[in-house]
């Protein structure tokens, strides 16, 4: 069957787009190797290519590729075989998996426990689970972390050999092993979503596929795990996806949160995830992505900003993190008027510890502009706009620093 070769690739592109971490999850449960799965993934691609123009694009193209993937692997196999014959058993043992239609468990979450297994290192499990379940590259990810590729690679090369060597399962893990690996899959699902939110780079200020699979691997996880503080993270992720909409001009321009048109947030997940927040403050077991949950929730509703400084006042007690400070000192300015606020950015700079995180320069600039204080806030906005790699905040700075020369 013959078939636009233009169209068809576009489809295998969004397909590639969209299902590749899905179909590379089922290839590491069958091929029971991260490498050989990755490779596989690129091979049934690469068949896709070559096949479907002449055959037609089958019923449903992710078994097709997964099948495709599986058997590559196999062939791949089977030639390592006939030089190393210690290969022989494992093309034994991938050739007598079968592969299960839909199974009622969901992969990508078998594979984000495995990759957070409690014997890998902490960095070594959100930089693995990133880099294979989202298929984040290893620049975005070391840019997150901050720190180099280099460094970002060989924590995830030594994370595969721990999990190969030690023979680590690849499942869900039982109700009694929970809770002890469940801090570090909420994390990794709110990097993602971050990333999905407020991508690290590039020309567009979102990644809406990655919002939505973090929203989905929190659904999940909620349903597996019906914890507080897994509402927590999932409210928190429904409330700031339901401003995703509004935080971008029609010509692609970034809108800030207090210059937003409500009307266009999304008011169901505002109303889910103001729900799981409640549930999971009331229920006096809650955590971060709880309190986090609930300080969204009142952006979402009203501005209190008493009760946000509160609020964030427990975060802090909870977390050592500067950025939480950060947060908090913007909350102080709206409570308290911008030298509050100022004074609190100008005590975090001096420590140091966010001196190459634009968006304390960018808050330090905002603060400085609506106090009249134009070169100070020249100076920060200068400062930020060298330190982000994001074409739509680098716009929004250059806009800023255009209204302070022309007021």
């Amino acid at each position: 069957m013959e078939t636009d070769p233009a169209q068809l690739e576009e489809k295998i592109s969004t397909l590639y787009r969209v299902e590749s971490r899905q179909i590379l999850a089922t290839l590491i449960r069958l091929l029971g190797d991260f490498d050989l799965a990755e490779d596989a993934l690129q091979d049934a691609f690469r068949a896709a290519l070559e096949q479907w123009p002449k055959e037609g694009v089958p019923a449903n193209p992710r078994a097709w590729l997964v099948s495709a993937g599986r058997f590559k692997a196999i062939d791949a196999l089977r030639r390592r075989a006939q030089f190393d014959s210690s290969q022989e058993a494992l093309v034994a043992q991938v050739a007598a998996k079968t592969e299960p239609a839909e199974d009622i468990e969901d992969d990508q979450l078998r594979l984000i426990f495995t990759c957070c297994h409690p014997a890998l290192a902490s960095e070594a499990r959100v930089a693995l689970t990133m880099r294979e379940v989202c298929g984040l590259t290893t620049e975005e990810i070391a840019r997150g972390f901050l720190t180099t590729p280099t460094t970002l690679a060989q924590r995830i090369v030594r994370a595969k050999q721990k999990i190969r060597d030690d023979k680590i399962p690849y499942q869900v893990p039982s109700p009694e092993e929970l809770p002890e690996r469940l801090d570090t899959v909420l994390q990794v699902i709110y990097l993602v979503f971050n990333e999905g939110y407020s991508a690290s780079s590039g020309t567009s200020l979102t990644r809406a596929d990655l919002a939505e699979e973090a929203i989905r691997l929190g659904r999940l996880l909620f349903e597996l795990l019906p914890e507080p503080e897994v509402a927590g993270l999932l409210a928190l992720i429904l409330l700031q996806d339901s401003r995703r909409a509004a935080r971008m001009s029609p010509t692609g321009e970034l809108i800030l949160l207090e210059d937003q048109d409500r009307s266009l947030w999304n008011r169901g997940k505002i109303t889910e995830g103001s729900e799981l927040a409640g549930r999971a403050m009331g229920s006096g077991r809650f955590g971060p992505y709880s309190v986090q949950a609930a300080i969204a929730a009142i952006h979402a509703t009203k501005s209190d900003w008493p009760r946000v400084v509160e609020l964030y006042d427990v975060l802090m007690r909870m977390v050592q993190s500067p950025v939480v400070e950060l947060n908090r000192a913007v909350a102080v300015a709206m409570r308290d008027g911008p030298e509050a606020g100022l004074a609190l950015i100008d005590a975090l700079i001096a420590r140091g510890t966010l001196a190459e995180y634009h968006l304390v320069h960018a808050a330090r600039a905002d603060l400085c502009r609506r106090l009249g204080r134009k070169n100070e806030a020249r100076e920060s906005y200068d400062r930020a706009l060298q330190l982000t790699q994001h074409e739509v905040e680098r716009r929004f700075l250059k806009k800023r620093l255009s209204e302070l020369s022309n007021s």
